[in-house]
């Protein structure tokens, strides 16, 4: 049963995309496909005449923050898209309409509890960029230092969790009635992007994400992160350092400047590759607009970022894990890319290695060695969804931020130097990276960092042992012993135990329903009684142990 409110919202959005001559989406959706017509007749509909990357941004726009997210992110894909969409999508990445200044001057003052006047030395009261959940104004403190306010939209949660509903709605139908779900987990998929964008709204975490990203890079010239002036944050107004720099979008500014292109374009693979395997703390919504390049020195341009409300972290075992992924596929070593996605549980286990070595070998064999604009990385996307179909490799949420900021720094890597080689500056990092994890000297921080937990063990080993002694003496002591022989005699046995075994199991069910009848509790633990009354029953059954 669909709720009133989220019908509504279905049908907003269906609104929004019949008004801007964007039927073919209703239609390709099959959602309430009907009502377009009925939209069609309804007055409004006067923006078919603009050009058809337009009205996608429009739609966008109206459709609100997570809306406008999707748009920037395929924005950075140019190789996807045609020209004159990704031009104007790339408008959704600082230059959506900005909100009133009262409304911006009204949030100042309840944040402060004071005129803005009383809390800055200057404050600009018209928007200097606006985006799809906050927006931001120059201004400088009362020391005169020049910073720039970031405040929230308003009303931004109750958006983003109204359409989180649609979402969700949408990922439900594909769970229940889509072949690809248990696959694809669409479910799994909204609620790691749910947690992503509800911490977006709190700019408190923003701006700690912002100091441990400046203390990463603390002793390295690849990237600045402005200073965080905490006393002035607020759950929604962040105050930071004001950057100046190009627009990294801005090609020929860079140009003009005597920027170093190509150092430009490694030191971008660089800063990615560093984030994610050195610190592994990843700024994670790295799209043009957040970008931007100090050329102070033209031959060693920095870079230097913005907006720290999207940031990625990998756990041990996967960051592990797809760092030896990236290694042997630079290498070539596709048995081992293929051992390593039965390993970590991205396959079934029953996989055969020489199928999935041989699918990979002929998706990536093809890319190596050439430029990026040599290669079609969509067509690439493609084969290796097919591949995966095909050997049953499911999502990993967990990854999608990692994912979504690989294709952001493929596609700015595209802009800045299509001839830049991937392979040949990301595998120095890496292979470094792996020597630093792996080496004698890692080894020993192991050790030492896991030391006070051994202390701790070696504290409690008396008491076990005592245990395990007073155990031994009573008869109590019990060890749990599996091998597959074992397992093939009890297989073995079976048959022969078959109609105790049903007996055992019907036994325990009827006394399990005894429980359900007369206790009153709840059917699920009725349910839960019986089973273990069958577990019970099971374990004191003749030769049962």
């Amino acid at each position: 049963m669909i709720r009133p409110r989220l019908l509504l919202r279905l049908i907003a959005i269906q609104r929004v995309l019949v008004r801007y001559g964007l039927d073919e989406l209703i239609v390709a959706t099959h959602l309430l496909r009907p009502m377009r017509f009925v939209f069609r007749l309804l007055p409004g509909r006067a923006v078919v005449d603009e050009p058809l990357g337009v009205r996608i941004r429009l739609a966008l726009q109206e459709l609100g923050p997570i809306f406008v997210k999707f748009g920037q992110a395929i924005s950075t894909r140019r190789d996807l898209l045609p020209v004159e969409v990704a031009d104007e999508l790339a408008k959704l990445q600082d230059q959506v309409p900005p909100f009133a200044s009262e409304l911006a001057l009204g949030i100042m003052e309840k944040a402060y509890g004071k005129p803005v006047s009383e809390v800055f030395g200057s404050f600009e009261e018209q928007a200097l960029a606006a985006a799809s959940i906050a927006q931001v104004h120059a201004a400088t403190l009362p020391d005169g230092t020049e910073v720039v306010v970031k405040m929230l939209r308003p009303d931004m949660r109750r958006v983003i969790e109204r359409d989180l509903e649609v979402m969700y709605f949408m990922a439900g139908l594909a769970h229940r009635y889509w072949r690809e779900a248990r696959r694809l987990r669409p479910l799994e998929v909204v609620r790691e992007y749910e947690k992503t964008i509800i911490d977006e709204l709190d700019l408190m975490r923003e701006a700690a994400n912002a100091a441990q990203l400046a203390r990463n890079f603390a002793d390295s010239d690849l990237l600045h992160v402005p200073q965080i002036y905490f006393d002035y944050c607020h759950v929604n107004v962040i105050v930071m350092e004001r950057i100046y720099g190009i627009p990294i979008s801005n090609m020929r500014a860079l140009r003009e400047a005597g920027a170093d292109i190509k150092r430009l374009a490694e030191k971008g693979v660089e800063i990615f590759f560093t984030q994610v395997f050195r610190h592994n703390f990843f700024h994670a919504d790295m799209h043009p607009g957040n970008i931007f390049i100090q050329v102070h020195d033209p031959e060693d341009p920095k870079y230097a970022a913005v907006d720290f409300g999207i940031v990625g972290t990998l756990n041990p075992v996967d960051q592990r894990y797809l760092a030896e992924n990236f290694l042997a596929f630079f290498e070539q070593d596709y048995h081992k890319v293929a051992k390593l996605h039965i390993d970590s549980g991205w396959v079934p286990p029953d996989t055969r290695v020489d199928e999935l070595e041989s699918a990979v070998r002929t998706v990536c064999e093809p890319i190596f060695s050439k430029p990026l604009d040599e290669i079609s990385f969509a067509q690439v996307l493609m084969r290796l969804f097919e591949t995966a179909r095909r050997f049953d490799m499911q999502v990993q949420p967990q990854l999608i931020l990692l994912q979504k900021t690989l294709l952001n720094i493929e596609g700015l890597g595209r802009e800045l130097y299509p001839k830049l080689d991937l392979w040949e500056t990301a595998y120095p990092i890496m292979r470094q990276w792996m020597t630093d994890r792996l080496g004698g000297r890692a080894m020993i921080d192991d050790i030492r960092d896991q030391l006070p937990e051994l202390r701790e063990t070696l504290r409690e080993l008396p008491h076990w042992l005592r245990a395990i002694a007073e155990q031994s003496a009573s008869g109590d002591l019990r060890v749990r012993f599996e091998s597959p022989e074992l397992k093939e005699l009890r297989d073995s046995m079976a048959g022969q135990q078959r109609q105790r075994f049903v007996l055992a199991v019907a036994a325990a069910a009827f006394a399990g329903g005894i429980v359900l009848l007369t206790t009153g509790q709840p059917p699920w633990l009725g349910w839960a009684a019986i089973g273990a009354s069958a577990l019970v029953g099971l374990a004191g059954r003749p030769g049962a142990g």
